[in-house]
Formats: structure tokens, C-alpha cells, sequence
């Protein structure tokens, strides 16, 4: 309880004491009882009563959030019907008649919702725009301002009390509408909402200073759409889902495409390689081959009996004894070794 509180309850405890002696003295005049001592007690509580009415009359206290003007009926205080100079925090003294106004200089929130229960005003309250494309679009928005102490008595010649419902809130509807009709449909949604919201900050902080307000900060809370175009971005979305799914497809039939071919390149690759491999072997394998046939002839020029050895030997590695004819001459015909010698079995007889 500040100061100025205890005086006003006091000085109305007094005029009550006072009330009290009066119906006393009454009383006991009227059985005719002595009240002279009663009378000056009386007298006592009134005197008091009316000093401590003139000093709760004069007496202010101003919280440490509030500035306050003086409205003076006196033209020798205040020629203006105000004292210029606002009250600060603390006790002040007024001259008796005058009257104070006072002023919230701490932040305050102004909020224009679509809920019911959480904007200044019962119901949607969200502010009706059209972009510059017409289409209508619903913009829910908070305000934080505070008055300008610096200017608290300009603000009461301006607006008195009433500058919540006259000036935060027409003007800030106003400028979002404003604001909002430079910009598309297409850029609020996506690309230019952070630049739509520093617009209207800064056109809106402009317009509280030149009507002693600050604003503290503008809070874009958010954008509702018509039903039809709500249906149209819906369906668009759809569609566009529908296209980059269908985009998904085509690319991973692209790759597809692409990996079968270079599997394609790599079995045709494989396969050339292992043909030239082939190849290459034959090739190898037929020079061995005559190689060693040209060692093999170098080796049995002019030695007949080896090929003929060689002929028997072939003809079958298990056999170790031939019984033939006694008049047969010759084994088998020998191949031709360039003579026409012929290998004869000399007679068991």
C-alpha cells in the first residue's frame, strides 16, 4: 500500500469519527447530558479529517510503469487546462482539484486473431486483405507498442485514453491491407513473406511515432486463404507431386536404360576380350606346334628307323609281342619319309 492510499483510507476513517461524534452529541443533548467535552474532541477529529482530506486530495503515487498527466482547472497552474510535464514514478504532490491521468508506458499486445479466445476482440478478428493478383487472403497478426514516455502528454491531447481501439488497431489493419496488395498470392505463400512482414514493420513503426507510440515488434502469426484457392493449392500440390513422381519414374527408367547398357558394354567387352585371348592362344599354341614339328623333322632326317620306331610304338603302347604270317613281308605300310626304303620283319623260321 503506497502512501497516498493510507492517507485517502485515513482521511475517510476521520469524516466517518467525525459523523460518529455528530449522532453522540446528538444523542446526549437530546437527554440533556453534558457534551462539552465531546464537542472539542469532535472538533479535534474534524479539523484532522480536514487536513488529511486536502492532503490525500494532493497526494499521487506513480508506479514505476505509468506516467501521468495533470489536468488543472487552474489557469494560474496551467494556462492549457495540463501541466506539460508528465508525473514520473514516485510521490507527487497535486494541488487539490486537479485531476490525474495515467498512462501505461510498459509493452502492451494488440492481437487480431481468427480464435476467439486469443485476440483483443471476441470472434475472428483476423485482418481481410487482397493481393495485387486479387486474391483474398486472412492475416492474423500481433502488435507490441508502448507509449513514448518522452511524449505521454501529447499522446493524452491526441487520444486520451482511447488510442488502443482509435489508432493501434485501425492503423495496423490498414497498413497490412495496404502492404499486402503490392505483393502476389504466389509471394506471400513462398518466396517474399519475410519481405511483406519488414514492410509493414517498418511503414507501421513510422506511423505509431508520428502518433507518439513505438513499435516494439509486428509478429506475422499467419495467412488463411480463401476456400477456393485453399482447394486450387491443394490441387496443384497434388499435381505437382503427381509430375515429380512421374519425373522419378522417367529418371529411373533413364538409369535403368543407362545401367542394362553399360552391362551390355561390359558382356560385349568381356566377350571381345576373351575371343582376342582365344585367339591370341591359338595363335601361341600354333606356333608351339610348329615349332616342335620343326624340331621333330630337324630330328629325324636321315634317320629312317627312328620314324619307323616311333610308327610301331604308336600303334599300340601295350602291346609287347605281334605274332604275323611267315609270309608276310611287311607290318603296315610306313609313312613316307622321302625314300623308298620299306621295313621288313625277318623270318621266325
Amino acid at each position: 500500500m503506497n502512501i497516498a492510499v493510507m492517507f485517502q483510507g485515513l482521511a475517510t476513517l476521520s469524516w466517518f469519527a467525525v459523523i460518529g461524534i455528530v449522532f453522540i452529541v446528538v444523542a446526549r443533548a437530546a437527554k440533556q447530558q453534558p457534551t462539552k467535552g465531546i464537542v472539542s474532541f469532535g472538533i479535534g477529529i474534524f479539523v484532522f479529517a480536514i487536513v488529511v482530506s486536502i492532503i490525500s486530495a494532493g497526494i499521487v503515487f506513480i508506479e514505476p510503469q505509468e506516467r501521468a498527466v495533470v489536468v488543472s482547472p487552474y489557469s494560474f497552474r496551467a494556462p492549457k487546462g495540463y501541466l506539460e510535464d508528465a508525473l514520473t514514478p514516485g510521490l507527487r504532490w497535486i494541488v487539490p482539484g486537479e485531476n490525474v491521468k495515467r498512462y501505461e508506458i510498459s509493452r502492451q499486445t494488440y492481437t487480431m486473431s481468427s480464435v476467439t479466445s486469443e485476440g483483443n476482440v471476441s470472434g475472428d478478428d483476423s485482418i481481410r486483405a487482397r493481393t495485387k493478383d486479387g486474391q483474398e487472403v486472412f492475416i492474423e497478426a500481433s502488435i507490441i507498442y508502448q507509449v513514448d514516455e518522452e511524449k505521454v502528454t501529447e499522446l493524452h491531447i491526441d487520444w486520451q485514453d482511447r488510442y488502443r481501439n482509435e489508432l493501434v488497431r485501425p492503423t495496423a489493419r490498414g497498413i497490412v491491407r495496404d502492404v499486402a496488395s503490392q505483393y502476389g498470392i504466389e509471394e506471400i505463400v513462398s518466396t517474399e513473406r519475410a519481405s511483406l512482414e519488414t514492410s509493414i514493420t517498418e511503414t507501421m513503426e513510422e506511423k505509431f511515432l508520428e502518433n507518439n507510440l513505438i513499435l516494439v515488434d509486428f509478429v506475422l502469426r499467419d495467412i488463411h486463404f480463401s476456400e477456393e484457392y485453399a482447394v486450387a493449392v491443394e490441387q496443384k500440390q497434388i499435381a505437382e507431386q503427381q509430375a515429380q513422381q512421374a519425373k522419378f519414374v522417367v529418371e529411373s527408367k533413364k538409369q535403368e536404360a543407362e545401367q542394362a547398357r553399360q552391362i551390355a558394354e561390359g558382356v560385349a567387352d568381356a566377350a571381345v576380350i576373351a575371343a582376342q585371348g582365344e585367339a591370341d592362344a591359338r595363335l601361341i599354341q600354333a606356333e608351339a606346334e610348329a615349332a616342335a614339328l620343326e624340331l621333330i623333322n630337324n630330328a629325324i632326317q636321315g634317320k629312317p628307323d627312328l620314324l619307323t620306331y616311333q610308327y610301331i610304338s604308336k600303334l599300340g603302347p601295350e602291346i609287347d609281342v605281334m605274332l604275323l604270317p611267315n609270309d608276310s613281308p611287311f607290318l603296315f605300310p610306313l609313312p613316307n619319309t622321302g625314300t623308298t626304303t620299306t621295313a621288313s620283319v625277318p623270318s621266325t623260321e
